[in-house]
């Protein structure tokens, strides 16, 4: 296997996606399976590849990536992260087109933590009148 042009990380919630960008014909493996497998949902994978398409470099680069952690939606959106972080590094001169769309921007929102007294996070035991 040949060795990659650059590495990146993206995160979002609990989920960390370490992608390697090869010079290739746009074959997507993610945890060692094909896009198709990993995310069945049409939506989820467009939502991957739209740094690819914004940028039309979506022939260009085969990606490999490693997701840990978190569910479905943060690891989708950690990859998309991960691979505009990728490009970015190749062509620098993509980082106006990317950071226009919203690609580059780590959303920091976290599940906040449950506080005790309490049932959930914000959610109060329910009030009993009598």
């Amino acid at each position: 296997m040949p060795k990659p042009l650059t590495q990146a990380t993206g995160r979002r919630k609990e989920s960390v996606a370490r992608v390697r960008l090869r010079d290739g014909g746009g074959q997507v493996t993610l945890n060692g399976r094909p896009l198709e497998r990993y995310f069945p949902s049409m939506a989820t994978r467009l939502r991957v590849m739209e740094p690819l398409q914004i940028t039309q470099t979506q022939g260009r680069y085969d990606v490999e990536a490693t997701l840990e952690g978190g569910g479905t939606t943060g690891q989708a959106d950690a990859l998309r992260l991960g691979i505009a972080r990728a490009l970015i590094d190749l062509d620098p001169e993509l980082r106006p087109t990317l950071k226009k769309a919203g690609m580059l921007t780590r959303d920091a929102r976290i599940v906040e933590r449950k506080k005790y007294g309490l049932r959930k996070a914000r959610r109060a035991p329910q009030y009993t009148k009598r």
